[in-house]
């Protein structure tokens, strides 16, 4: 989800802007610091925390500043250029962290700020063609190395320009309309991974389109084509499409300026693009410049006539969180984790790369990377510790796969157990895992990662249910919420207390007078399959532990479900029917031990395996006398909710009297019989 708040003018000095809005709003190189460049002669430094200015400088009455000012992040300076002019016509300085400040002119060429400096005078090439136009650019930083994108505009064409410096490759795109598009681009924003450029767009049909552009080219020498895809569709009317803007605030979440259909005013909407819905919506009455930053979580908004400031969240989305059922409990004494990690980011930074290097060092054999492992998770854990696990987990993962003798499996239960790991970091891991048959491993994992496929749960389950009691023997299996399955001391009750009614459900009677006698006949006594658990109690750790806690959405597991053969559904299903009457047998229904599964989760498995596989499991004799005793519940379970119905209407009269008495002076004696 996302959210925006509630919106504050930046200063309430009148900025000088043109017909086109602000030139630009950029970091400064302190925190909470901006510079506002308007479009005529003066820049700003803001100080967003206090809503004020701390200065402004202007340039000499006739001249013009003609791209936003930028702060030079190694010197501390500012840098403006005005009348277009260093050498040659500028099109726009970018200055990041971790780079000097680029100057891009408006032929397409690029130089480092110190180059230009030392030789002013120095002969800027042509890049572009003639009659082609820069619309939009944007610098990026890829393993601490700049790479620069901009996008060219000739005769309603599109061109993309990929400039590598670590490299110094240039790489030249044509982005390809669809046959159906005769739109115009309105407004572009680009995000980027270690290999790709995702740069979208909002054209003026209303719609945003994504580009895949590679940032290192298979051949750099050529001009390739690349397609343009539909990301979002009619986003904003047809109104005030001169007026739109958008930019990425992070891999699913879009931020839009302009009216959204069928709303005539200015608005501005976050949308999320994994799942193509509109998060939240700010009406701008007002009126805005199509023109829209931000840093932080701070969005920046020409709103009439002022720089206004709207503060946003917003959360990592998830299909388990869309879609499915999401771990909310969490065991005492574990550390809290991330739910969600960004694992393209830790193939992006810089931490990958030096990760990597650490990982060849520390492989040289199982029991030395024991050693380094130890000292590495006894270290100042620092903000990229999460990432820099992943990106070892999955050196591990490879070196598995490409030497089947090779597994680290003591090194990968620690780092398991750092709590900092999910599926989406190390997805091959449980892939590893499933190969050795490693049930440990699995039901750590189970446990641990908040993100797990459907697919992947059930090649869980298919394993849990099919490897030996031999194997299991062997196995260290974690039986924290197993009880004791020993029937000697609930048999010695249930022979004292025959006749007990488990919270309305005797399973050696037909409580329903309108139930089918035939059923209650053929029926044999059930006592053994209440008290008995139908598995090891290894094998029920790990269904009860692991699988049945773990995060799923019912249509996507469903049809994996279907796979599982059908002697071992049963055997689920024998299990699940036991636990379920476990639970019924104390007034709280639920079960013993650490963290057990819940009667909803029982419940709801049980639906599963039977919406799954019914036909199938219908026909197998050993299941018919688990399906009789499944229906004989259902039915026992109905006839309890019929009496306790009847019973709210008896206590609904009797309050209806009880209001009746309060207005007699009289005193009087009523018997209520209930029914």
């Amino acid at each position: 989800m996302a959210a925006l708040e509630e919106e504050f003018t930046l200063s309430s000095v009148h900025l000088g802007t043109g017909p086109d809005g602000l030139l630009g709003v950029e970091q400064s190189d302190k925190t909470d610091q901006f510079l506002v460049t308007d479009s005529s002669r003066t820049v700003i430094l803001y100080k967003v925390s206090d809503q004020k200015p701390l200065g402004s400088w202007s340039v000499k009455q006739g001249q013009v500043i003609t791209c936003p000012a930028v702060c030079n992040f190694q010197t501390g300076e500012y840098i403006v250029v005005h009348d277009n002019k260093l050498s040659a016509e500028v099109y726009r300085i970018h200055s990041v962290q971790g780079t000097e400040p680029l100057v891009l002119f408006k032929e397409g060429a690029v130089r480092g700020l110190e180059v230009l400096l030392a030789e002013p005078q120095q002969k800027i090439e042509t890049v572009i063609s003639d009659e082609e136009v820069i619309k939009w650019t944007k610098l990026f930083m890829v393993y601490r190395h700049p790479v620069l994108i901009y996008i060219t505009e000739k005769h309603g064409a599109y061109f993309a320009y990929v400039q590598t410096f670590h490299s110094c490759v240039l790489s030249k795109y044509t982005l390809l309309l669809g046959q159906e598009e005769k739109s115009v681009i309105q407004s572009f924003t680009a995000s980027v991974t270690r290999k790709v450029i995702s740069l979208m767009s909002l054209s003026s049909d209303g719609c945003i389109y994504e580009t895949l552009i590679p940032v290192h080219p298979s051949d750099p020498e050529k001009s390739q084509k690349v397609l343009r895809s539909l990301l979002l569709k009619d986003i904003v009317s047809g109104s005030a499409r001169n007026g739109a803007a958008l930019t990425v605030l992070d891999r699913d979440h879009l931020a839009v300026l302009g009216p959204p259909l069928p709303a005539a005013k200015d608005c501005l909407s976050i949308w999320n693009t994994k799942f193509q819905t509109l998060q939240t919506s700010k009406e701008l009455p007002q009126g805005t410049s199509g023109q829209v930053w931000y840093y932080g979580e701070n969005l920046f908004i020409l709103h009439g006539k002022f720089l206004v400031v709207i503060p946003y969240k917003c959360e990592v989305s998830s299909l388990a969180g869309a879609l499915g059922k999401l771990k909310h409990s969490q065991d005492p004494g574990t550390h809290a984790m991330s739910h969600f990690v960004n694992w393209e980011a830790s193939q992006g930074s810089g931490v990958g790369s030096q990760n990597s290097e650490q990982s060849k060092r520390i492989k040289d054999s199982e029991k030395h990377i024991e050693v380094e492992l130890r000292k590495f998770l006894a270290t100042k854990r620092t903000p990229e510790f999460h990432t820099t696990i992943g990106d070892v987990v999955i050196g591990f993962v490879a070196r598995c796969k490409a030497e089947p003798s090779f597994y680290p499996r003591n090194s990968l239960m620690q780092l398991i157990q750092t709590h900092g790991l999910s599926y989406s970091l190390c997805p091959g891991l449980m892939e590893v895992a499933l190969e050795k048959t490693d049930v440990q491993m699995l039901q750590l994992c189970l446990q641990q990662f908040p993100d797990i496929p459907e697919s992947a749960t059930c090649a869980c389950l298919k394993l849990f249910l099919s490897i030996g009691d031999d194997s299991l023997k062997e196995a260290d299996v974690s039986m924290d919420s197993v009880s004791d399955y020993s029937d000697a001391v609930h048999d010695e009750k249930m022979e004292q207390q025959p006749k007990i009614l488990q919270n309305g459900f005797n399973p050696e009677e037909n409580n329903c007078n309108n139930c089918d006698q035939a059923l209650s006949e053929k029926h044999q006594d059930t006592r053994e399959e209440t008290t008995s658990c139908p598995v090891t109690p290894k094998r029920a750790a790990l269904f009860r532990n692991a699988v049945l806690h773990a995060a799923y959405s019912e249509a996507f597991l469903l049809p994996h479900l279907k796979d599982v053969p059908a002697q071992h559904i049963t055997l689920f299903l024998q299990y699940l029917y036991f636990l379920y009457l476990k639970c019924n047998e104390n007034a709280t229904m639920t079960l013993p031990g650490i963290h057990p599964p819940t009667l909803n989760q029982i419940m709801d498995w049980i639906c599963l395996l039977l919406d799954a596989n019914f036909t199938v499991v219908v026909m197998i004799p050993e299941a018919k006398r688990l399906l009789l005793n499944l229906y004989k519940f259902v039915k026992s379970q109905i006839c309890i909710c019929s009496e306790l119905n009847k019973i709210e209407v008896s206590f609904r009269e009797l309050q209806k009297l009880n209001q009746e008495k309060n207005n007699r002076e009289l005193y009087s004696i009523e018997v209520l019989e209930l029914f």
